[in-house]
């Protein structure tokens, strides 16, 4: 499948199951970003090497880092606007698009169009086109915007950290596919659920985007699932997606390692699963399952299957 395909599968995901009649529920996963499905942060103030007593390499890890750190800050300026809109932070990437009047952009000099603060229709459309901008190349994926030899170095340094992390990022990757059901309905018990991904970070909007392409993550995440709490707060994320997806037959888990969005998802009595990168760590990647994070899950919603179970036993007593 070419990376282009891949960057749509999460969309093709959330549209067959929508289209399916047989669709009974909901699951969304709300995931952080850091220091959950990646590692940045740890590394560079070497927090991650030294909760390992010298089994790792503190330097080594930092130095990954910076480069990360470089990486992502010149793909967004080279690519993603960033220089011109870093001080214009929306929560989605579709917030201004009531402005954007779906002009061609072919030949828009955004070199020239002086936007500015966007408190003003005009503004506010010269935002709107760049965001329509970075979704298009968000759903092309990096093989249409890197180079080769940048394509080389970036895919190298991804697997030189997921080494250094012992498979953080693969196996942090890999759940995340498996939350996602593959593309296909997820089965528990006697019902079928419908599995959505979201993120909600606390970083800005942008280089978020660009840390889902980098670490391969744009497959799993579509763009317009990304939410920036930047400026609102989790909280506020929380509660516009329990307003997009909720319902009777919705539930949400929350996955990630800060205490804003465990205080969020406590106040909306949303199931919290707390990553720990410290080695021992109770949940951290490798490690961390569906089924456990399933268990969270039973604990607030129950067992999909035990009123299927209850309904079996009155009838065999009757």
């Amino acid at each position: 499948m070419s990376d282009c395909s891949k960057s749509e599968s999460a969309l093709e995901n959330e549209n067959h199951v929508a289209e399916s009649s047989a669709v009974r529920k909901k699951i969304v996963y709300i995931w952080d970003m850091d220091e959950t499905l990646i590692l940045l942060k740890s590394l560079l103030d070497g927090t991650y090497a030294v909760a390992f007593s010298g089994v790792k390499d503190v330097q080594k890890g930092v130095d990954i880092g910076k480069m990360w750190e470089k990486y992502i800050l010149d793909v967004c300026d080279d690519y993603f606007f960033y220089e011109q809109i870093e001080q214009y932070n929306e929560p989605v990437i579709d917030a201004l698009s009531p402005y954007d009047d779906g002009v061609d952009l072919s030949n828009y000099d955004f070199s020239q169009d002086n936007i500015g603060s966007p408190t003003d229709d005009i503004n506010k459309r010269k935002l709107a086109y760049r965001h329509r901008i970075i979704a298009q190349k968000y759903k092309q994926g990096l093989h249409s915007i890197l180079d080769q030899k940048k394509f080389e170095l970036w895919n190298n340094l991804y697997e030189i950290t997921d080494s250094y992390t012992d498979g953080w990022l693969s196996s942090a990757r890999a759940l995340l596919q498996h939350c996602s059901g593959d593309r296909e309905l997820v089965t528990t018990g006697c019902e079928e659920f419908q599995c959505i991904n979201i993120l909600v970070t606390a970083g800005s909007l942008i280089p978020s985007l660009v840390k889902c392409l980098l670490f391969k993550l744009d497959s799993l995440l579509t763009c317009e699932n990304i939410y920036s709490a930047w400026d609102v707060g989790k909280l506020r994320c929380f509660s516009w997606i329990k307003e997009r997806f909720g319902g009777p037959e919705v539930q949400f888990c929350v996955i990630g390692d800060g205490w804003e969005e465990c205080e969020a998802a406590e106040f909306l009595r949303w199931p919290f699963v707390k990553i720990d990168p410290k080695p021992d760590g109770l949940h951290r990647f490798p490690g961390l399952t569906k089924e456990t994070v399933g268990h969270y899950l039973s604990v607030v919603y129950g067992r999909p299957d035990a009123e299927t179970e209850d309904q079996d036993t009155t009838s065999s007593t009757t």
